[in-house]
Parts: C-alpha cells; structure tokens; sequence
C-alpha cells in the first residue's frame, strides 16, 4: 500500500464512522472484524425469538462479547441503560464463554465519565469478566492493519500514487464539467498560501496528506483551465468551491468534516480510482490557489 491509497484509506473509513449508524455501524464493525480475524470472530444475529443473546459479535480466542451501540446522537441515559442491560443480559445468555465484554461506540469524542465509570462498577462486580470499550481510534487501528485486498473489500477502490501520476485531460473533464459553478466575486482572492496553512487549518493528517499528494498535479489542473474555451470558466468554479466552504463554515462543521463534504461537492470519493485521483487534484488546486480554508488563522478564531 503506498502514500495515497494510505490517505485514501484513512478518509475512506473515518467518512465510513461518521455516516454509518444502527445496523449499518454494526453492519460495518462485523466487517471490518471478519476480515481483521477470519475464522476467529464471528457476527451474531439475532434468530427467531431467541433473539441475539445480547451479542454482535463473538470472539472465540479470548471468549470476547461485542456490543454495538451506534445512535444517531448520544444519550447519557440511554447509554448507560444500554450497558446495563446488554452487560448483564450477556452475562447471563454466555455465562463462562464470555471472559471479556467490549461496547462498541460510534462517539468521535469518547465515551463520557459516567460510562467508564460504569464500566469500572460493572466489572468490579464481575470480576471474571474484564470490559473494554471500542471507539474510532481502536477501529482505526484494527482497520489500518489489514491488507489493500481487505481494505478495497470493505471501502472500494483507492487510487494508487501511480493512478496520479498518470492522470489526463480525459479523467479531469468529467469531473470538473459536473462541479457546480457560481458568478464569481469581482476581487477574488489570488495569493499563494503561506507554508503553514495546513496547520492553521487543523485537518488531519489524512486530509493534509491527501492535499499534499494532490498537489503532484496541480500544474495539469492549471493546464485544464488555461486550455478551457469558456472565458471565466475557473474561476466560476472557484466561486462554486468558495460559496460551499464558507456556507460549511459558518454551520460550524468541523474541519476535516468540510474536508469531506468538499470532497462531495468535488465528485466523491468512489467510483474508479481514475475519478477519486481527479478530484483529489483538482481539491488541492483550489486549496493552494486558497479557494478554500484559510490561509491565515487569527487567534482564537474558528477553522
């Protein structure tokens, strides 16, 4: 796996978190441990009115009992009654086959005090049963660990540094023509970036990654436009690019969810590796030309 599909990979499943809830979170977590421990882990369902014995998922090695939980948003209470009563229903359902109990999470930030203590209460009261808990950081590393085979099977294709390299007029027109385009402003803004804007804008290492690959083809995006016949014709798009960043903005979406949704607005990262490597160049363009996210960032100032 080289440097892009890294980055790509990355993006791919932190977008895969962000989106994914209920059945589709556990859906995607069955997944990812399938082919992290194949012929190990193996997904519970729930079957008649036996339901699933308070268990998504069961790995045999270490006796582990996974349970997801993936709302919308989270509840305080509601998650703290749903360890409860899936702690203490697996207990009872598995008896001496469950030596670990892991809650599975889709909290970006964590599982709140109260819930760890829980956690704490829970297994000092079942002192045969060690808990543990499963949130982005442990799913990444789990995710990151498999192979380009895997990775492609749960995620799709990712666009090799080659893919890039390789790159046309004929990939880039698809994806520019299908941008959305606005009048532009009369004094658009044409600076070069400074050399620390990518920290100043807090993206993640994966984002800043993808940006700084994306830039090998800066010049054969420069190229497409200058070539265009249509008068004005990028900085229409740039217009479009600005108008969706600041609206993003201003609803106060963090930075590396902009970063998705500008990757939307650019075509998507899907389809064949050829489209997501045109999109990446073309992002990149119009991060350098500062089309999107800020140059400077005052203190105290939100990204």
């Amino acid at each position: 796996m080289d440097e892009l599909q890294h980055y790509i990979f990355q993006i791919k499943f932190e977008n895969a978190f962000l989106k994914n809830e209920g059945q589709a979170f556990e859906d995607m977590f069955a997944a990812i441990m399938g082919h992290a421990f194949p012929g190990d882990f193996q997904p519970v369902r729930a079957y008649g009115n036996k339901g699933d014995r308070k268990s998504d998922g069961y790995r045999a090695s270490d006796k582990t009992i996974f349970q997801c939980y993936g709302p919308r948003s989270t509840n305080l209470n509601a998650m703290q009654a749903k360890v409860d009563t899936d702690f203490n229903g697996a207990l009872g359902h598995w008896g001496a086959r469950m030596e670990r109990w892991i809650f599975v999470h889709n909290d970006m930030d964590g599982l709140p005090a109260d819930v760890v203590q829980q956690f704490v209460d829970l297994e000092a009261a079942n002192p045969t049963v060690k808990l543990g808990s499963m949130g982005y950081a442990e799913l990444f590393d789990v995710v990151m660990s498999l192979t380009p085979t895997q990775l492609t099977d749960l995620f799709g294709a990712a666009p090799t540094q080659t893919t890039l390299s390789q790159l046309e007029f004929m990939e880039l027109q698809p994806v520019i023509l299908a941008i959305p385009r606005m009048e532009p402003d009369d004094n658009p803004p044409l600076t070069a970036p400074s050399a620390t804007k990518l920290q100043a804008n807090d993206l993640s290492d994966a984002a800043a990654g993808l940006l700084r690959v994306g830039r090998r083809q800066e010049r054969l995006v420069e190229c497409f436009f200058e070539q265009y016949p249509v008068p004005n014709f990028g900085e229409e798009i740039a217009q479009g690019f600005r108008d969706r960043y600041q609206a993003l903005r201003d609803e106060g979406a963090s930075p590396d969810a902009v970063f998705a949704e500008l990757q939307q607005f650019a075509g998507g990262m899907s389809g064949s590796p050829e489209h997501q490597a045109a999109v990446l160049a073309v992002m990149s363009y119009f991060f350098e030309r500062c089309d999107i996210f800020e140059d400077h960032v005052e203190e105290g100032a939100a990204t």
